[in-house]
């Protein structure tokens, strides 16, 4: 595996899941309201805002933690949309969050990246194994 292969694959191991979960109104009931669980949307926006990509501004990562130009578009959508649902949100709160009328949106669009990113992933570890097959 190349260094920026191993890079990416570092970074979207975070960006993939946090994405997933908020496509995922099932899990953000079962885990995020759940406060004997590490995970909650703080954690979310870390990792989309601060830690391993940038929402606001998601063009850096391209080839970081983003695959594609649409994942990158996407990613910016997602951000508008989880920055829309905190103005929402006064106290901070996950219950609050998924009460907002902007948190369809969020799961929309997540839902949208989400698919776009498994499909790239997917892509990438068939041109993987095929270049290990020559």
């Amino acid at each position: 595996m190349s260094a920026d292969a191993h890079v990416i694959a570092n970074y979207r191991v975070h960006v993939v899941p946090a994405v997933l979960a908020l496509a995922n109104p099932p899990w953000q009931r079962d885990v995020w309201l759940d406060p004997s669980v590490f995970e909650n949307l703080d954690h979310v926006f870390h990792t989309l805002f601060d830690d391993f990509c940038d929402a606001d501004g998601p063009e850096r990562y391209l080839g970081v933690s983003l695959r594609s130009e649409e994942e990158v578009a996407l990613m910016r959508e997602l951000g508008a949309a989880l920055n829309a649902a905190a103005a929402e949100a006064p106290n901070d709160t996950d219950a609050e969050y998924l009460r907002a009328p902007s948190w369809p949106t969020v799961m929309a669009v997540a839902g949208r990246l989400a698919q776009v990113m498994v499909a790239n992933d997917l892509r990438e570890l068939v041109a993987l194994r095929s270049n290990d097959d020559t």
